[in-house]
């Protein structure tokens, strides 16, 4: 089983790449269910068939599905946080303070991503493609088994009966697996999708980075939308059409020489009609793979932490694609190390043996963050 995830800003095409990518693998002979959690629902248009919450065929070998969060706050979450509110009026909370106490933020995403994880697992499907919302609702999304956990661990303080207790445990186990699936790099990656302008090149560095930060696998970067090779051009269009493309082959080329190292780089053409359909999709997928495999990228992911003893303390390298431009800050928490990256914030649990050394400082390199801790004097 893989699972892929496609995201990037919003309009740069992402559901159609994912889209392509799934009639591509269906074409040979692979079962793949292509699923929607971006709440525009543009899945259906993309492959021309009308999609629901359930899989239903699209093509030989291929399965479509496109979810509506609001529609999965099921049983799980609704009689966890039942009996959550019931403790806590039994402890004297106000039953309305009770109420709103056990709403955690973002459930209805979070139940979106347990609903592709149970799709991967139940159904007969040998790869799923994940058609994500845009990037900063992806990076929210991904990133609450984090924050779940670490609100069922506050929970854990209070809970005074063995009913309340297994709910909470199940919930919490149930998170733990979802955040196992986003971090086993062996099943899971992320395909970054932009299109050849700046700016949206540069919200693209910070989202590698910020998946980094999660532990998340990014295997490869498509750039679409390219103008088309200039060998038909003519008429007064021909110099704007050339100047354009030059400008993006400029941002394809930083791309590749430094802005984004390691991962496996495709490019699609601007086409001049919209690509709906199996057949329109398969002529993308030609030209986003050719004869390669669609499943094989090249994840530059590595192991989140590393240490160095030297002396009088330790240097610690935290593994992550660093912009030259990012805004970094450390900070202690308790056992732990915050990250924050461009805004992105990350709790990294630090090794026991490094617990008792105080943070004296920081450099970043090619590679990432290199920390420095000293023991107290």
């Amino acid at each position: 089983m893989r699972v892929l995830l496609f995201t990037g800003k919003g309009g740069v095409g992402k559901t159609t790449l994912a889209a392509a990518t799934g009639a591509c693998l269906a074409r040979r002979g692979r079962k793949t269910l292509v699923v929607s959690t971006d709440p525009a629902h543009s899945l259906s248009d993309a492959v021309g068939v009308r999609l629901s919450d359930e899989p239903s065929e699209v093509d030989s070998h291929l399965y479509g599905a496109q979810l509506g969060a609001r529609a999965l706050v099921d049983d799980v979450w609704d009689s966890l946080r039942r009996e959550l509110a019931s403790a806590l009026s039994g402890l004297g909370v106000d039953a309305l303070d009770a109420e709103e106490l056990t709403v955690l933020p973002g459930v209805d995403e979070l139940l979106s991503l347990s609903r592709v994880q149970r799709l991967a697992d139940e159904g007969p499907w040998e790869n799923v493609v994940v058609d994500c919302g845009p990037t900063a609702e992806t990076l929210r999304l991904l990133a609450l088994p984090d924050a779940a956990v670490g609100y069922l661990r506050r929970l854990s303080g209070w809970r005074s009966t063995t009913r309340v207790a297994r709910s909470v445990d199940r919930f919490a186990a149930h998170v733990e697996s979802l955040r196992a699936l986003l971090t086993d790099r062996d099943t899971t990656t992320v395909r970054l999708v932009l299109t050849p302008e700046r700016v949206v090149a540069a919200e693209t560095r910070r989202t590698l980075t910020a998946l980094a930060l999660r532990g998340i696998a990014v295997d490869g970067v498509v750039v679409n939308r390219m103008m088309p090779a200039a060998g038909w051009w003519r008429g007064a269009a021909a110099s704007w059409l050339r100047t354009r493309r030059a400008q993006q082959d400029e941002v394809v080329a930083e791309l590749r020489q430094g802005g984004l190292p390691g991962r496996t780089l495709r490019t699609v053409e601007h086409r001049a009609v919209e690509p709906v359909g199996v057949e329109a999709l398969l002529e993308i997928a030609d030209e986003l793979y050719g004869e390669t495999n669609p499943l094989v990228g090249e994840s530059t992911a590595t192991t989140l932490l590393q240490t160095t003893e030297v002396d009088g303390g330790f240097r610690l390298r935290i593994g992550m694609p660093l912009d030259k431009d990012s805004e970094v800050a450390l900070a202690r928490v308790d056992d732990d190390l915050a990250v924050t990256v461009d805004g992105f914030r990350r709790l990294v649990a630090l090794p026991e043996a490094l617990r008792p050394y105080t943070l004296t400082g920081a450099e970043s390199d090619a590679r990432g963050l290199v920390v420095h801790l000293e023991k107290p004097e």
